[in-house]
């Protein structure tokens, strides 16, 4: 029996792709690491021929052990990935922590340039550098939220902040809380696109902090190993590279984000059996006034929680669906 067979995807026994890319894939690829750096005869000099005679010979019984034993790590963390993404993020930790605050000076630096490479220079300026500053611009807005006060201390905190602050603004909707009741109204295509990209997003998110830990592990089991306790710049360079790919993927999930608004928002005050409103200003108007019910419990005003459901342009939107 060979170890390739723990790498079958766990949705054969009633999981989902989701969990096996999010969950059981990342702790997949450090038991193999640790195991090997184990059978290789970790703690003393490496010896990759044992690492090998060793893997080649496990018994069924031993292959579904280990299975069973990493589907379990990976049940028992899944539910720990929202906390994961927003360590990522770069939460304000309790009380005044030395390095965080450096990351975050960093990060307003960052943002600063940003702003001032969005500003054209000459009189006048001239097309290079106003589509120059266009560029630094739109950076800027998929970065950074607008206020100073949002700025994490990660460059995905950050992205996310972004998302977060700047999508649904031009509608007056607060996508955080607005987003729970529209993804479920989302067309199949659209879901598709945000589903894969959230995918993505957590997926590297949860490599990033995997092959951390890993490198970790590595530095103890390598201690006494001699020079081989340089391996763990493996791992450690993974973690960089999967953390770099978090902020990607992150960069795209907004952008699936923000398209599900523009396409869907209408969908939404349809299934709150509100009249979509013909003039932008009294659409954002109404998606605020939500907002501020979803966010604050501010109460709706008597005349948006009595409509009618047979309300003829709510009609007229289902029948076309």
């Amino acid at each position: 029996m060979k170890l390739d067979a723990l790498v079958k995807p766990p949705g054969e026994a009633g999981f989902g792709r989701r969990f096996f890319l999010v969950g059981y894939f990342p702790v997949y690829a450090a038991t193999l690491w640790l195991l090997l750096l184990i059978w290789a005869g970790a703690w003393g000099p490496l010896r990759f021929k044992d690492a090998w005679k060793t893997a080649s010979g496990l018994g069924l019984a031993q292959v579904v052990f280990l299975a069973l034993g990493i589907t379990l790590v990976a049940v028992v963390l899944h539910p720990l990935q929202l906390v994961l993404v927003r360590g990522l993020e770069g939460a304000a930790p309790q009380g005044p922590v030395r390095g965080w605050q450096l990351r975050l000076r960093w990060q307003h630096r960052s943002k600063k340039r940003l702003e001032t490479a969005a500003v054209p220079t000459g009189s006048p300026p001239g097309a290079e550098e106003i589509q120059r500053a266009g560029a630094a611009g739109r950076q800027l807005r998929r970065r950074f939220p607008l206020p100073g006060h949002l700025v994490r201390a990660t460059a995905l905190g950050n992205v996310l902040a972004a998302m977060e602050d700047g999508v649904g603004r031009a509608y007056g909707l607060d996508v955080v809380t607005a987003w729970p009741r529209l993804y479920p109204l989302l067309g199949e295509r659209v879901r598709e696109i945000v589903d894969d990209r959230r995918d993505s997003l957590d997926m590297a998110s949860r490599m990033a902090v995997t092959m951390a830990v890993t490198a970790v592990a590595t530095i103890v089991l390598l201690a006494a190993s001699g020079p081989w306790v340089l391996l763990a710049i493996v791992p450690s360079v993974l973690a960089g590279i999967c953390y770099r790919g978090a902020v990607h993927a992150a960069l795209a999930y907004t952008e699936s984000v923000e398209v599900a608004v523009d396409l869907h928002r209408a969908d939404l005050l349809s299934a709150l059996r509100m009249k979509p409103p013909e003039k932008p200003a009294d659409e954002r108007t109404l998606n605020g006034r939500w907002s501020d019910h979803w966010r604050q419990g501010v109460p709706l005003p008597h005349d948006l929680r009595y409509v009618s459901i047979k309300n003829e342009s709510y009609i007229v939107h289902k029948e076309q669906k």
